[in-house]
């Protein structure tokens, strides 16, 4: 499988709202709990500074995406945030790795000087390890900032990036 990741298109939303909805579904990665249809999902999208889409050059087929948007405003506007999915049936193949490095990128070209996580949540390995594999640095603990699926709180770890 050969990946590549570009802006997404208008008939890309409906594998990235199912992507998306996969990973709110799972509840243990993102804060969000209502899920995208059709109409909140374009809204969504669009409302994004950037969206990328992992490709699968031969199929065509979307196996990830991400979003990248501003993590403060006036004085901080300069710091983005992002959040990455990566299908179910794909984890596992470094997609996530192509998105954040796609992320970076993007980010410094609309103007953002630094790329901030607020909320990884402390028992997503996968997550954390790739971050501080791409020099993201860790700012600390928040005890319990984080509610899962069944109700107990794990902890979350900031991490920021210069762009």
């Amino acid at each position: 499988m050969k990946i590549t990741v570009r802006k997404y298109e208008l008939e890309d939303l409906t594998e990235m709202i199912r992507i998306w909805n996969e990973v709110v579904e799972d509840g243990i990665a993102f804060p969000q709990e209502e899920l995208l249809n059709t109409e909140s999902g374009k809204q969504f999208f669009e409302s994004q500074t950037y969206c990328g889409v992992a490709v699968d050059t031969e199929s065509r087929e979307i196996k990830g995406l991400y979003i990248l948007h501003p993590n403060n405003v006036g004085r901080c506007g300069h710091i983005c945030n992002a959040s990455y999915a990566v299908s179910k049936d794909s984890r596992g193949l470094h997609i996530g790795e192509q998105l954040v490095k796609d992320c970076l990128i993007q980010g410094k070209e609309h103007g953002y000087r630094v790329l901030q996580f607020n909320a990884v949540v402390a028992t997503n390995l996968t997550a954390r390890h790739l971050y501080e594999r791409l020099g993201f640095i860790q700012l600390g603990t928040i005890r319990e900032g984080f509610r899962m699926p069944d109700g107990h709180y794990e902890d979350i770890c900031p991490y920021y990036r210069e762009l």
